[in-house]
């Protein structure tokens, strides 16, 4: 037995939900597209479950997260997707993918065809097995990818008031674990190998303000070590943590954050690959012109910087689901994607936006003391990444549209001294952006002309919006 779609969308995360709502927009038919997820619900809001979903007061359940909320969008309803005419087969895992013949085969045996296929399966985490240790399988060792993982975490924290949770990785996961446990009450050692946390992003200077908050709400650091194994209990509950430096953590609660793997193995030797994901073009379309591939798993080209790269991160999801939509639905009227990298995060009290890229000098500036304080990053005499903590929405607008302009700095010490001045009176004087030199690795899927005025603008326009929507909706959804 099988059925046939004109379109399947594989993978049930952020990125299908949002993908969906684009293409009832450019016009999908009602039976023309099918969402398979091996989640038992429709897709949501994954950020959700870090935060607004472990609050210990009036905490966010479905269906209040269902995507699209995020966006301030459309919540899409399994009703919803009832009305619109879209297949929802949830719970069902797909066992194998033929692209060739356009098919995909279920673990139940059926069959499902389709003439355009949109990836969207996303990142596994990481198990501890996969560094050699034991204990995942302990009820008080947890995870956090699904709604599964978060009920789990639920179940175990109410079960451990006032007790010890030990949570491993210092991470995006780990940091906003760490402060929704200790806003429950619960004593939090935070454990992570590298010498200050988010060692992806922080400089040492912004980690330490970080790290120096954490401790005044209660959450301890061990840093520069790992776990190594763990003491069970009589009923197979871990009830310490055993540390390489030879120390031991008492522990009611384990919380697992050691990052992530792009889920490609069903399609290993069929589509390209590269940095770990699935390799696409600036329409995000696979080595296979009747596959695309979204969010957490795809590799596309970042105009901005002349090169591919893979970013974990909702906002890229959300982007690139709409965009691959309009590539496949319009591909006469859909340009390139033309993304500036977005991170961001809110806990406790805080909330801090980044744009661009991390590498070269940081300059910092600001007043940590009132919490308001950013960096800059200058790589080959140009603005390439901003970060600002405690800003107003003027203000996050003004780094994104400058960091989007990449223009020249000569003077660092000054660049510190103006501080946000520097950004703000940037985004008021629009310029053109330099030409970028493009490294012939990635031929093929990165921009071989340089960047005009025209791709500026176009940037400064994107960067704006991600700005202001992403404070207004700070300040409105602060618990998620």
């Amino acid at each position: 037995m099988g059925r046939a779609f004109v379109y399947v969308i594989l993978g049930g995360g952020v990125a299908a939900g949002y993908a969906a709502l684009e293409f009832t927009r450019k016009g999908v038919s009602p039976g023309e597209l099918c969402i398979i997820s091996e989640e038992p619900v429709a897709p949501y809001e994954r950020p959700a479950l870090s935060k607004g979903f472990l609050l210990p007061e009036s905490p966010a359940r479905l269906p209040s997260f269902h995507t699209c909320v995020g966006a301030n969008e459309e919540r899409l309803t399994p009703k919803w997707y009832k009305e619109h005419g879209i297949e929802l087969v949830l719970g069902t895992r797909v066992k194998s993918v033929d692209v060739r013949r356009k098919k995909l085969l279920t673990a139940t045996g059926e069959t499902i065809s389709y003439k355009i296929l949109l990836i969207a399966t996303g990142a596994r985490a990481l198990k501890l097995e996969e560094f050699g240790v034991d204990g995942s399988e302990a009820e008080n060792v947890c995870y956090l990818r699904d709604l599964a993982d978060a009920n789990g975490l639920v179940n175990v924290m109410q079960s451990c008031s006032s007790g010890n949770a030990v949570v491993i990785g210092g991470g995006y996961i780990g940091m906003e674990c760490a402060a929704s446990l200790a806003i429950n009450k619960i004593n939090v050692t935070l454990v992570f190998p590298e010498v200050h946390c988010m060692a992806r992003l922080f400089t040492p200077k912004i980690a330490n303000y970080y790290e120096e908050y954490y401790q005044s709400k209660g959450v301890k650091f061990v840093k520069g070590t790992v776990l190594t194994s763990f003491e069970f209990d009589s009923s197979g509950k871990v009830m310490a943590v055993n540390l390489r430096d030879g120390s031991q953590l008492p522990a009611d609660l384990v919380v697992v954050g050691i990052g992530i793997r792009p889920n490609t193995s069903l399609f290993e030797g069929q589509l390209t690959l590269e940095k770990g994901g699935i390799k696409v073009n600036g329409k995000m379309q696979t080595s296979n012109d009747s596959v695309y591939a979204v969010g957490d798993v795809a590799a596309f080209p970042v105009k901005l910087f002349g090169e591919t790269r893979r970013l974990e991160h909702v906002d890229s999801a959300r982007k690139s689901a709409k965009h691959a939509v309009a590539a496949i639905m319009e591909p006469k009227k859909s340009g390139e994607f033309d993304y500036l990298p977005f991170f961001y995060s809110r806990v406790f009290g805080l909330s801090w936006q980044f744009y661009g890229d991390n590498v070269g000098e940081a300059v910092h500036f600001g007043d940590y003391l009132s919490g308001t304080f950013g960096a800059y990053w200058i790589s080959k005499g140009h603005l390439v990444g901003s970060f600002l903590e405690g800003g107003t929405k003027e203000e996050y607008e003004a780094i994104a549209k400058a960091t989007s302009l990449k223009p020249p700095v000569e003077d660092l010490a000054e660049l510190g001294q103006q501080g946000l001045n520097f950004a703000l009176t940037i985004s008021k004087k629009p310029q053109p952006a330099l030409p970028i030199e493009v490294s012939h690795s990635t031929s093929g899927l990165v921009l071989e002309k340089p960047m005009y005025a025209w791709y500026a603008a176009a940037g400064v326009v994107l960067a704006a919006s991600i700005a202001g929507f992403a404070y207004w909706y700070g300040r409105r959804r602060r618990r998620w």
